[in-house]
């Protein structure tokens, strides 16, 4: 069953098209990779998906909900996680857990709260204040945050993006380990290695098109290459 479907998506920033007619979908379940070289299309892809960007052309289907139509509803069973995001500097992690919780629910927040400390695994930092944190410990509690509300969906880019080799590590079992349990996930990454170790499937993008998509292990196969950081430099030129 597709948890996501894309077709034919086109999106402009007034007469540049970004986005050239592409079409995808994604299982239940399924950890689907979108990758390409900067300026490729992806974080516009992204942006459209999680609704912050509106279609030009083509259509979404987000558990079945229409994304032109029924936005309100997606915005309720999903959850983005930008390259860029932030959290509020002034706020401790604890506070800023606290203060997203209150967007779900608006009483009985703990359990909400006490998942996304356990997944941003801060220890005693989680009471410190944000503007004290390192780059990979504000990626930890934007994990968190994004995934503490288990969404049916995730939109998530760059999520390990800061991170050293064990944080790293760590982050990637805990969304396969969401994966799992039944959350479907869009992730994009310029780490091969990452894309290649979670990823069902992938879809290439270059100059608004997707140009290639399939299993890592069958591209590999299909490409003659050791890893899927090959078959991008084959496929990308």
């Amino acid at each position: 069953m597709s948890t996501v479907e894309i077709n034919n998506l086109i999106k402009k920033y007034g007469s540049f098209e970004a986005v050239k007619g592409i079409s995808f979908d994604i299982n239940e379940g399924e950890i689907f990779g979108l990758i390409g070289p900067n300026g490729a299309g992806k974080t516009t892809t992204l942006r459209v998906v999680s609704t912050l960007l509106q279609i030009n052309s083509g259509n979404i289907k987000i558990l079945e909900y229409d994304l032109k139509t029924q936005p309100d509803k997606i915005r309720k069973i999903i959850s983005y996680l930008p390259e860029d995001a932030g959290a509020y500097k002034t706020l401790t992690g604890r506070a800023y857990l606290k203060f997203i919780a209150k967007f779900f629910i608006e009483k009985n927040t703990n359990e909400l709260i006490n998942k996304g400390i356990e997944i941003a695994d801060l220890g005693s930092r989680i009471d410190d204040k944000v503007d004290t944190y390192s780059k990979g410990m504000k990626r930890r509690l934007l994990v968190g945050r994004a995934l503490m509300t288990k969404p049916k969906f995730a939109i998530l880019d760059e999520p390990t993006s800061g991170l050293d080799v064990i944080n790293a590590q760590e982050i990637r079992q805990i969304i396969k380990n969401f994966a799992q349990q039944g959350t479907t996930i869009l992730l994009s990454s310029h780490n091969m290695l990452e894309v290649e170790y979670l990823c069902h499937r992938i879809a290439l993008i270059d100059n608004g098109i997707i140009i290639e998509k399939g299993k890592p292990k069958d591209l590999m196969i299909k490409y003659k290459s050791n890893n899927i950081e090959e078959v991008f430099t084959k496929v990308v030129k």
